[in-house]
């Protein structure tokens, strides 16, 4: 079996508050291929960005990995020092982050900023930096680069900031790109130049992608895989065609049932009741029954563990308990 580009096992991640340490990331797993798309979905708060971002090393102070192990190209970085790290982050992992206006720095210009990794990661001298520099804001799509690089943030629009971000993720022709919520901010026509641009700059690279979002209609664009979070919980991970032709969990059917169908003009837009949990709110059993309408006495008591739909399909509910059960029976006698 081929060996995972990114495999992440039982990840915990807290947070050191003045309530003591609260867990905001519970027991994440998700691995990651070579050319694949994973897409993490869920409201905000149900914990994907803390989740690629402790996969990045970039935790907030207070933040911390309690338990797990995340393992890239074999090697484990939940230990590595902050020094270590700085070799994989912009060269092997690039991260496109959410806000491009709060990312790039207001002070460089953006051909500073275009350098900056080529020159921690590689050996190319300053003209071919510049020309690197170049080449990468040409490929995602902005005219007139060198323009562009004697510009600063403030003078470009937010889809030249996103492609800037992104070009900048690219510099060293990373293995595995994480990229959280790339086109929040954006209008339809430059989110769809984005989201193309990403797809297509994957199959050219051969890069593993790992999209953070919870716009379920990009989800059904680039994805070929999805994991579905709530609560800092994986409910249900499965293939893109699984997940949306064959939901299983309550949550996932309530997010795609909040999607607007414009073929569908006699139904309004369903919404989940309630809203997601404090990281300090004590909730017993599936930390979803309060908001789930198929919740029984046992999902208030225990925590379901994932069952097991198909061979890539999982949802971590007690509504499949007795389907599981049958089918082994079945298999049992036949």
């Amino acid at each position: 079996m081929m060996e995972s580009l990114l495999n992440v096992q039982n990840l915990v991640t807290s947070f050191r508050t003045a309530d003591g340490k609260l867990p905001a990331v519970r027991g994440v797993s998700f691995s990651v291929q070579e050319g694949e798309t994973l897409c993490i979905v869920g409201e905000s708060g149900c914990g994907k960005s803390i989740t690629t971002l402790s996969v990045m090393g970039l935790l907030p102070d207070n933040g911390e990995i309690s338990e797990g192990s995340i393992t890239f190209q074999g090697e484990e970085l939940t230990h590595k020092k902050e020094e270590e790290m700085r070799k994989h982050r912009g060269n092997d992992i690039s991260m496109i982050f959410q806000e491009p206006m709060t990312a790039l720095n207001p002070v460089f210009t953006v051909g500073y900023q275009m350098m900056e990794p080529l020159h921690l990661h590689t050996k190319l001298n300053k003209k071919e930096k510049k020309s690197r520099a170049v080449e990468l804001l040409t490929q995602v799509g902005l005219s007139d680069a060198e323009k562009v690089l004697k510009k600063y943030p403030h003078e470009l629009s937010g889809g030249m900031r996103q492609r800037v971000m992104i070009a900048i993720a690219l510099a060293c022709n990373p293995s595995l790109l994480i990229a959280d919520e790339p086109t929040t901010a954006l209008d339809v026509t430059i989110q769809a130049q984005i989201l193309d641009l990403i797809d297509d700059l994957k199959r050219d690279l051969g890069m593993g992608v790992v999209m953070v979002t919870h716009d379920m209609g990009v989800v059904a664009e680039v994805a070929d895989r999805v994991m579905v979070m709530y609560a800092g919980h994986v409910v249900e991970t499965g293939t893109v065609e699984e997940i949306f032709e064959n939901p299983k969990h309550p949550y996932t059917k309530g997010l795609l049932a909040s999607v607007p169908n414009v073929d569908d003009e006699e139904h309004s837009l369903e919404a989940i009741p309630g809203s997601l949990p404090n990281l300090n709110e004590k909730i017993s059993g599936c930390r979803f029954h309060p908001r789930c309408p198929f919740a029984t006495e046992k999902c208030k008591e225990e925590d379901p563990p994932r069952f097991q739909i198909s061979n890539q399909h999982q949802s971590k509910c007690w509504l499949h308990e007795e389907a599981t059960t049958n089918e082994s029976r079945h298999e049992a006698y036949s």
